[in-house]
């Protein structure tokens, strides 16, 4: 593609602006929560079928939009990309104030994947429009479930949709309140950690809190348990790679003078390594049992399996990352470190080349200096709308630097 009929079509696609803040206010003010994506899904498969772009169910409630460029270049028609971008929302009664804040009382796009849904769906309509610019084949990937264990790209890795094409990047961005609006974050090789969910059941001997000697007491294992747990990071072989267990949930109903029967808590476990990570996990069943010995409980240890680690592959980040900065400047573009949060993207990028990035929804001068996008995961998450039309754009500057040149 020449570079100017290129910059024509994506200085055109910020026209499409006004379109997809209207289906980002459809969507907002309509959340759903994991797995339940019903309406958003009639939602964007409508949406799809009035443009004419072919489109199916997939992972459930996610769907899978296919559009075939007409480009000619030999060799390469079996050539794709995919676009992907998350769907549901989370259990946060949303507190913005907003016209169109949630009718779901209790449920809130508080992570921004309604923006993320409507750039897509933005993009795929300008795909679909100019098709005779590219060459292969563009997914667009409405995924379910991200924010729920197993994850609802591990149901989508299941039906291998992209069998018997090469896959030659799988791309998805996600919203940052902490980046100036029209900035997008890279990151190359590892970028987010794996993600495990610890659960632990203790089960004692409780009676009263003053004779200790009678007792085998849940809540002191608890605590030592807690100590132990907190103390494996320290052991991680590779002092670079962040480890991290936190446990958010501590239950025992006890009194002043009672101490209970069992306790009940549940946490988190993030790092970036996959050997690590497995033994990890056996040093928190190792730490269970030797608390078990010194306090006489048993100790059931749940470690529910959630996500790999993201890692985005170098020379793929590296040619999107020099493609924004042609667009948009070298202040556009913006390192990124590490970062202990997870997503299910990391089952994609176990199999395909891939590039996660962060959108800046921070606004500019003074909106982003006193963070009026807020944080995300929380009530008043306000991200910048302006910021639609820089997503839009990337997804569709990505299909052309990788299927058209």
């Amino acid at each position: 593609m020449e570079k100017e009929e290129k910059k024509r079509i994506l200085n055109e696609t910020f026209g499409t602006f006004p379109q997809v803040m209207m289906w980002r206010r459809t969507l907002h003010q309509y959340p759903e929560l994991a797995f339940v994506e019903q309406r958003t899904s009639r939602f964007v498969m409508d949406t799809l079928s009035r443009e004419g772009i072919a489109c199916r169910s997939i992972a459930g409630t996610g769907v899978l939009a296919q559009i075939e460029g007409t480009l000619s270049l030999p060799g390469r028609e079996h050539d794709a990309v995919v676009l992907r971008a998350d769907m549901d929302a989370l259990p946060v009664t949303e507190a913005t104030g907003l016209e169109f804040a949630s009718a779901h009382k209790g449920v809130m796009h508080a992570c921004g994947h309604d923006m993320h849904t409507a750039m897509l769906l933005g993009a795929l309509r300008v795909l679909q429009r100019h098709r005779d610019q590219f060459c292969g084949t563009v997914f667009g990937l409405f995924q379910p479930g991200e924010e729920l264990n197993p994850g609802g790209a591990s149901l989508v890795m299941r039906e291998d949709p992209f069998a018997g094409y090469r896959v030659v990047a799988f791309a998805g961005q996600h919203v940052e309140p902490m980046l100036k609006t029209g900035t997008y974050g890279f990151r190359e090789g590892k970028y987010m950690a794996s993600s495990d969910e610890l659960r632990f059941r203790i089960r004692g001997v409780g009676g009263h809190a003053a004779l200790r000697e009678r007792i085998k007491d849940p809540v002191g294992a608890a605590a030592e348990l807690i100590r132990l747990l907190y103390a494996i990071p320290d052991r991680r072989p590779d002092p670079t790679l962040p480890t991290i267990i936190s446990i958010g949930r501590v239950e025992a109903n006890g009194a002043t003078n009672v101490v209970p029967d069992d306790a009940y808590m549940e946490g988190t476990m993030r790092t970036f390594d996959e050997t690590w990570r497995a033994r990890i996990k056996e040093l928190i069943r190792e730490a269970a049992a030797e608390v078990d010995r010194r306090f006489g409980t048993k100790t059931e240890v749940d470690i529910s399996d959630g996500y790999p680690c993201v890692v985005n592959d170098p020379a793929l980040t590296r040619t999107i990352a020099a493609s924004s900065e042609a667009l948009f400047g070298a202040e556009a573009v913006v390192a990124l470190g590490m970062r202990p949060t997870s997503d299910d993207f990391g089952f994609y990028s176990l199999r395909y080349p891939s590039v996660y990035y962060r959108l800046g929804v921070g606004g500019d001068g003074d909106f982003f200096e006193s963070h009026a996008a807020g944080r995300v995961h929380t009530a008043t998450f306000r991200p910048d709308e302006k910021a639609l039309g820089y997503g839009v754009v990337q997804f569709i500057n990505i299909v052309f630097t990788l299927l058209s040149e």
